[in-house]
């Protein structure tokens, strides 16, 4: 798998359910690349942060972060 399939695939996961096909491949390849481990983490990271901050924007949510 090259890294655009991989980087592809982990933003994919993001969105939908991935076959056991694909997800054996991503983890394989994330097992040996270093790149496309980081990019995950980053993505991970980044989805939680505004996840935490439209939880506390949100109308009525009371300031609060999730």
């Amino acid at each position: 798998m090259r890294c655009k399939d991989a980087s592809r695939l982990v933003s994919e996961g993001f969105d939908r359910r991935l076959s056991l096909a694909e997800l054996l491949r991503l983890r394989t390849h994330l097992a040996m690349c270093r790149g496309c481990s980081n990019y995950r983490r980053q993505m991970l990271f980044l989805r939680r942060a505004l996840r935490r901050y439209a939880g506390g924007k949100a109308p009525g949510g009371g300031g609060h972060g999730a």
